[in-house]
């Protein structure tokens, strides 16, 4: 037996009162709950900076970049398709409920990048046999999460 194991079982050692108990609780519960709070807005600043950025800012020749290297990188892959740009559905006019009901209007409810990546497709794209599709990609909660943008140049069938 150790001298901590005799202390432990030390009739004479001092009994934590039910109260000072139920105080560190609380305190390591208000504890976790600050570092939650401060996860969740830090969340909420770099979603609102992502939406501000998408909704005012145009698309960069760095993201042009990297839609080029999904696709190389796809038909590396021998794949004919590839997620190339997605975005959270509530930055669409309807939250993405077009997308998700394959609304064949759907592109109407775009804005900001989004948008302009759908205009860049139908003028450059589009004439040379590429097909764009979006989809909701996930469904956290049971809601439409993501919007995904995936570029395809499979040959068509006749």
């Amino acid at each position: 037996m150790t001298k901590s194991d005799k202390n432990s079982g030390d009739a004479n050692s001092e009994i934590p009162d039910a109260n000072q108990l139920q105080r560190k609780m609380l305190e390591a519960q208000l504890e976790e709950f600050k570092k939650r709070e401060k996860l969740r807005a830090e969340q909420q600043k770099q979603d609102s900076d992502f939406a501000n950025n998408f909704l005012k800012e145009h698309v960069t020749e760095a993201e042009r970049v990297k839609i080029r290297r999904q696709v190389t990188n796809a038909v590396k892959d021998g794949k004919y398709e590839a997620l190339v740009y997605s975005f959270p559905s509530s930055l669409c006019t309807d939250s993405g409920r077009a997308i998700n009901n394959s609304d064949p209007n759907w592109p109407n409810t775009l804005q900001g990048k989004a948008k302009e990546h759908y205009e860049r497709y139908q003028a450059i794209a589009r004439p040379k046999g590429y097909r764009l599709k979006a989809m909701i990609i996930n469904f956290p909660g049971g809601i439409p999460g993501d919007v995904g943008f995936f570029l395809n140049w499979e040959p068509e069938l006749d």
